[in-house]
């Protein structure tokens, strides 16, 4: 149900965010602490201020509510990837190519889990990041949990 939910919610914001001279960088429909939560990210560059949310937000509001498809309550929360964003899709990658990433893995590889390398590809569903010293490790994006831009200090 989820996905589902995701991919039509997905398609009605696209064209809002569009409008708004924004982009659409991912929809989330996930169940926490007993409550349903649908949190649509939007970006553009220079970053997003308040009142890019706020309208994205209305806009939105009123085609899920005329069209009413989602089953459960929900709350809906449109923000920021924030700094530490996602990356999910191929183009997504592409934009952060050379950047640092965190890599989290469902099953350890050789006792380890999380990973923090400069991303140096993504393709036929493996993910290759360079770590310190220029070791370059390669994972199958099937066995990623997450991988997001790292916050470096």
């Amino acid at each position: 149900m989820t996905k589902e939910v995701e991919k039509r919610v997905e398609a009605l914001a696209a064209p809002i965010c569009a409008e708004l001279g924004i982009s659409l960088w991912d929809v989330v429909f996930t169940k926490e602490v007993g409550n349903w939560y649908l949190r649509v990210f939007v970006d553009k560059d220079g970053g997003v201020a308040v009142d890019d949310c706020v309208a994205t937000s209305r806009k939105l509001e009123k085609l899920l509510d005329e069209q009413d498809f989602i089953e459960p309550a929900y709350m809906l929360e449109v923000s920021s990837p924030g700094i530490d964003r996602p990356l999910k899709r191929p183009s997504d990658f592409e934009k952060y190519m050379g950047d640092y990433v965190d890599i989290k893995l469902y099953k350890a590889h050789n006792k380890v889990k999380n990973f923090q390398g400069k991303l140096r590809g993504q393709q036929d569903g493996i993910l290759k990041i360079e770590i310190d010293g220029g070791e370059l490790l390669e994972f199958e994006l099937a066995k990623i949990a997450s991988c997001r831009v790292a916050v470096m200090f």
